[in-house]
Parts: structure tokens; C-alpha cells; sequence
């Protein structure tokens, strides 16, 4: 199992940055993949960015697509989401997730094994 732990979150004005972390213990060698998702009140959990242990590649949702940026340090067993140009629209609660069935596509919720407490993301316009 891998347990993982998100920071990073706060409270910012439209058109400002943040920068997420996800630190990853416990069975790391097995991550296949990493994900960032999103959940706003009354809303359900969306996919955000995904990055791929075996080929490096990432995945983004439109809406944040040339404004986040997923990145990994497998060193350090982290993943990272530097958001940029932040909108009223971006404030949700941000998970952390891991390990993704390779049945599912990236932005599935469902097909992630692991997942963080999640951190608060706030944007006032």
C-alpha cells in the first residue's frame, strides 16, 4: 500500500500561483502512476493531471491544460502541480492519487487505489 500526503493548498487571487506537493511512502516502487484530482462542493471528483511512471508521459484536463503543470521526482517520491494564471473557477479541494487500473483511462476516479486527505485550493476573484 501507499500512503500519500498533499500540501501546498491555501487561499489566492484570480490570476495568481500555487504549487501542489504529494509525498508518497510505503510501497513506491510500485506506483505506476500518479494523478492530481479536484472536488468542488456539489461537484463530482474530477481528473486534474495525471503522470506515468513507465513512460513519462502526463495527461491534462482541458480546462487546466498550458495553465498547470504535473511533474514527479522520483527521488524524492513526490509529484508535483504548479498551477498558474489561477481562476475563481479552479478553488475545489485538490487529491493526491496513485496507482491507477490499467483498465481505466487517467481521469477516472474510481480506477486509482490510493489516495491522499487532500489540500484546499482556494481563487477569489
Amino acid at each position: 500500500q501507499v500512503q500519500l500526503v498533499e500540501s501546498g493548498g491555501g487561499s489566492v487571487q484570480a490570476g495568481g500561483s500555487l504549487r501542489l506537493s504529494c509525498a508518497a511512502s510505503g510501497y513506491t516502487d510500485s506506483i505506476n502512476s500518479m494523478g492530481w484530482f479536484r472536488q468542488a462542493p456539489g461537484k463530482e471528483r474530477e481528473g486534474v493531471a495525471s503522470h506515468i511512471t513507465a513512460s513519462g508521459n502526463t495527461y491534462y484536463a482541458d480546462s487546466v491544460r498550458g495553465r498547470f503543470t504535473i511533474s514527479r521526482d522520483r527521488t524524492k517520491n513526490t509529484v508535483y502541480l504548479q498551477m498558474n494564471t489561477l481562476k475563481p473557477e479552479d478553488t475545489a479541494m485538490y487529491y493526491c492519487a496513485a496507482n491507477k487500473d490499467v483498465r481505466r483511462y487517467w481521469f477516472e476516479a474510481m480506477g486509482y487505489k490510493d489516495w491522499g486527505q487532500g489540500t484546499q485550493v482556494t481563487v477569489s476573484s
